[in-house]
């Protein structure tokens, strides 16, 4: 490594005032530090991950390949918006950033890089507006964020930066389509952990076809035989296809005309719109891409117990896959020749039930309209009609009603619930009663069968519907004596079930359940199943800003994959990138992908073995969490051009045996991001590394062993009279004698609000601002010590002078501000400094594992202050104090070590280790109160010095969310034993 000179600048312009002292640490000197140790970061591979393996990724200059211990930090993949960051955006950032520096110097080899999720909707957008290429919009904001985040410091390796929309990468999101494509889930097949299910190519699955050890199923579309010999090549191509983990299938999706396209349930919002625009979104049947995350579902539940997760996030990931067991019950209907099937988790109820409901989108529905009467019978309740006179007319409006309706209009729970009766009935398998059949739109097709059995004794919804149209209510569990009516859902003994074969009286619920699936199965009425509320993922996406599929269709119309040899398939130019569906609010109107209108690359004449044959390329795209399902994976080996990744590197940094943090199922050590992606990003990351894991290409089980979610900095924003947003930089503050707090713009009184930052808002603060007014180590400091780093927090910009004195503090405590000269001494600490100083190790070593930087930082001004307040500053704690610091605010430490006489940076030195000995002392317990009120504790020195003690007590957790955001008026500290705040 290159020596460090301590000569690259002089103060000269640093100063702010002729009466300023050159060496005064102020924003403009502390921008030539920082700039200073940027560049030399740059130029030194710092930050350059050592692989464990000779390759075109090496070691940082001079600095040797620790390659014993790993440590993988990530952040999750940003997307490069054009407006650029604001302070919010990077405090995940800083974070693992921070974290990384302090691994690095335990004497991990850590690996930390950075990525852009560069495909998406915004680009896209903005191509149409505008006609500019979305290309040329996503690359200009991307090299906007990267000056952003240099500026900050971080330590990223940058060798092992891209972009989702990077050709090479491209080429690999194609590689694992069709590697998911190419396989089928075999259940019987056994995992590298020894697991019973797993992923198979398809060459395995025709092999088992042709021996007969896989049945081919019936019910396939076009396939007219059971016996694989016997089917035609078409026939046989139909049942592989059916198998396949990657699929395309005709059947209801959430259409959005406003964005042209198609959505995941996931990208949809509970008010039934798009997550992005807020358009409407409507159900529509559309031939499209799916992913077979279903086949995965047990795996992706069971597994989380194996991973370093919140509870919160494990919650709703197991809600979102919804596993219910229950029975699949069979319900005959005369008049058709196919029964129908509903899924009930409650099977001992079923002598209760008294109505059936099928969903609007119900394939039998035309089956049930064709057997029922003409006319509705004259005894049918009017309430039946829905005003139509037969029920093929009532259906037929009813769906087209429907049709209009969000997926939560049509299941909220107030209101009234709507339906019509289809003339069918179906025949209760445990009485033989006839149950009239209704369609009603809070039955959705997607969930369960799309078919329940209504026990309105039981249930509330199915109660009012009962109520609403007439219906019998049988009571199957016994309410207690106080009971008032209506549906009784809690618990009781079982009454009213029982039959000539069957009696359920009398018994618990799960006892009586048990005996009802037994009977359902020994009588052929119905089966023990497991459903989940988990569909099939929706792959294919009508937009142009995307990856296109690597798929080609033959004259039948069949897909067939595109050979390794020819990807990446990359977008074509394309006439205009607009979605063609006229009217945003029309469900009716049908999708025109944009990259259907380039003829040429459309269709195309290839060989692919059989000699050349003309072929249509798919004009859909992938969505973009294609990218983002594997990128960690690409941080690993970025320039591979022969695999995915090399599975030396991978079992090195991810695999379950590398490190003591990854866990028995592996991953990225430490993954921080936002809780908003819970479900979607993480569940279908999940779900491409597990398939990646069954065909051998990965050796972790799981992509991210730790997830950290970091919380939110918000901000406060102020409207005048009209309700109009100001500028929150203008406003004033105003204390009144009473001590009572209001606020001016211009001389008139303004309200304030707290919430999310924005520029409609007029309360952004950018990066930019603060590395002018602060410097980037001011601004780092201050994120990292605003309160927990996994709690949302209110920036407050005059606040951050706080942090900025600290580091002027320390800087007085190394330098002389008039000369420049360094001021520490070579003299022993005191027995007292010394405990203190050790103290502080190991405290900071703990906040730091722990990854409570706030408290951490509150132990360092502790020992700062300590260090002010000697006559004498000793090496030993002033050169341990700069280490600690590091992490935290490294250019400042890096500037201070080189000034002390360092030649190297000190990114790679050993953390400070504490001594045993020093820790030894009498301690104290000091009360944190909040107005008054206990809010925490802790155990101090006796002689803690006062601002220590402050600055403990604000960092404190309980004291943190006491204080919820609220500004501090006063601290009264009665060291070592109470400190009192009292918020404004």
């Amino acid at each position: 490594m290159g020596r460090v000179s301590t000569h690259d600048f002089e103060p000269a312009g640093t100063s702010t005032s002729s009466t300023e002292p050159a060496w005064r640490y102020t924003p403009a000197l502390a921008e030539k530090i920082e700039l200073k140790w940027q560049q030399y970061w740059e130029d030194h591979g710092t930050f350059f991950a050592a692989d464990p393996q000779s390759g075109d990724l090496r070691d940082g200059e001079g600095h040797g390949a620790r390659t014993d211990s790993s440590f993988f930090v990530m952040d999750m993949f940003p997307y490069p918006s054009g407006a650029g960051l604001h302070v919010g955006h990077p405090l995940g950032y800083i974070a693992t950033d921070v974290t990384g520096r302090y691994r690095r110097m335990r004497g991990d080899n850590v690996l930390h890089a950075l990525g852009y999720d560069a495909f998406g909707l915004p680009a896209e957008q903005y191509a149409v507006q505008t006609g500019q290429h979305p290309r040329v919009t996503t690359e200009a904001n991307i090299a906007n964020m990267r000056r952003q985040l240099r500026r900050l410091g971080l330590g990223h390796d940058s060798r092992r930066s891209f972009a989702t929309t990077d050709s090479d990468y491209v080429r690999w999101t194609q590689w694992i389509f069709l590697q998911i494509f190419n396989a089928w889930y075999d259940p019987q097949a056994v995992r590298p952990d020894g697991g019973i299910g797993s992923a198979r190519p398809i060459s395995e699955l025709r092999a088992k076809l042709e021996s007969g050890e896989v049945a081919v199923p019936g019910g396939i579309e076009g396939v007219s035989g059971t016996q694989w010999a016997d089917l035609s090549e078409a026939e046989q191509a139909a049942v592989i296809d059916h198998h396949r983990l990657a699929y395309t299938s005709k059947s209801p999706v959430n259409w959005c005309p406003g964005l042209g396209t198609v959505l995941a349930n996931e990208e949809v919002t509970a008010e039934g719109r798009s997550e992005r625009g807020n358009f409407p979104v409507f159900v529509k049947s559309l031939q499209q891409w799916n992913m077979r995350i279903t086949a995965y579902a047990d795996r992706l539940a069971e597994d989380l117990d194996l991973i370093d997760w919140p509870d919160k996030v494990r919650s709703m990931q197991r809600h979102w896959i919804g596993r219910s067991e229950g029975a699949h019950v069979t319900f005959e209907v005369p008049g058709v020749a196919e029964p129908l099937t509903v899924f009930t988790t409650r099977p001992d109820t079923l002598f209760g039930a008294t109505y059936v409901v099928v969903a609007p989108e119900h394939p039998l529905v035309d089956s049930l309209i064709a057997s029922g009467d003409s006319e509705f019978a004259a005894e049918v309740p009017g309430s039946w009609r829905g005003g139509a006179q037969t029920p093929a007319q009532a259906v037929l409006e009813y769906r087209a009603a429907a049709a209009a309706k969000t997926p939560l209009e049509r299941q909220a729970e107030a209101g009234t619930k709507t339906g019509v009766f289809t003339g069918g009935y179906a025949v209760n398998p445990v009485n033989g009663h006839r149950l009239p059949i209704f369609v009603a739109d809070y039955v959705l097709m997607g969930y369960g069968t799309g078919a329940i059995m209504a026990v309105p004794g039981g249930d509330t919804r199915d109660f009012d519907f009962a109520t609403q149209f007439e219906l019998p209510v049988v009571y199957t569990v016994q309410p207690p004596a106080d009971f008032a009516g209506g549906a009784w859902t809690g618990d009781g003994l079982v009454i009213n079930s029982a039959n000539d074969t069957l009696d359920l009286n009398g018994l618990d619920v799960p006892e009586a359940k048990a005996r009802m699936l037994a009977w359902l199965e020994e009588h052929a009425a119905g089966t023990r199943t497991v459903t989940y509320r988990l569909r099939d993922w929706l792959f294919s996406r009508q937009r142009y800003w995307g990856e296109p599929f690597p798929i080609v269709y033959d004259e039948s119309g069949h897909a067939v994959a595109v050979p390794d040899s020819m990807l990446p398939i990359d977008l074509p130019e394309v006439p205009d990138y607009s979605p063609r569906t006229f009217d945003p609010n029309d469900a009716d109107s049908e999708p025109e992908p944009p990259l259907g209108r380039n003829q040429d690359w459309v269709n195309v004449t290839l060989d692919l073995g059989d000699g050349p044959r003309a072929y249509k390329r798919d004009t859909n795209t992938m969505p973009n969490w294609a990218g983002s399902c594997w990128y960690y994976l690409r941080y690993l080996d970025p320039h591979n051009a022969a695999a995915l990744v090399d599975p030396q590197l991978e079992e090195y940094w991810m695999g379950p045996q590398h490190n003591a943090t990854a866990g028995a199922a592996g991953g990225v050590d430490l993954y921080v991001g936002g809780v908003e992606h819970a479900v979607l990003h993480l569940l279908y990351a999940r779900f491409w590394h597990k398939v990646l894991y069954d065909l051998g290409h990965v050796a972790s089980r799981e992509p991210f062993h730790k997830l950290f979610n970091q919380g939110y900095v918000q901000a406060y924003a102020y409207t005048d009279a009209r309700g109009m947003y100001v500028p929150a930089d203008e406003v004033e503050e105003v204390t009144a004698a009473d001590g009572s707090v209001s606020w001016t713009w211009r001389g008139e009184p303004v309200n304030r609000e707290y919430g999310k930052m924005g520029k409609s808002l007029k309360n952004v603060v950018t990066p930019d601002d603060m590395y002018r007014d602060y410097g980037a180590d001011t601004f780092r400091l201050y994120e990292m010590s605003m309160g927990p780093l996994d709690l949302s927090r209110p920036w407050e910009t005059r606040a951050v002078v706080g942090s900025q004195r600290f580091l002027q503090r320390l800087w007085r405590n190394v330098l002389d501000e008039g000369t420049g000269d360094v001021i520490v001494a070579d003299a022993a600490a005191e027995i007292e400094t010394r405990k203190i100083l050790h103290r502080t190790i190991a405290d900071v070593q703990a906040e730091m594992e722990a990854m409570r930087p706030n408290t951490a930082i509150a132990k360092l001004i502790g020992l700062n202050n300590h260090l002010t307040s000697l006559d004498v500053k000793p090496r030993e704690v002033v050169e341990s104090l700069i280490l600690m610091v590091a992490p935290f605010a490294p250019h400042i430490a890096e500037e201070l070590w080189a000034r002390l006489g360092h030649t190297e940076s000190l990114a790679h030195a050993p953390f400070p280790e504490y001594d045993e000995e020093y820790l030894v002392q009498e301690t104290v317990t000091c009360v944190f109160q909040v107005k008054g009120k206990v809010r925490g504790r802790a155990d101090v020195s006796p002689d803690i010095a006062e601002a220590a003690l402050e600055a403990l007590a604000l960092a404190d957790p309980g004291v943190q969310r006491t204080l919820d955001g609220a500004e501090v008026r006063k601290v009264i500290v009665r060291a070592p034993k109470l400190v009192n705040i009292v918020p404004a």
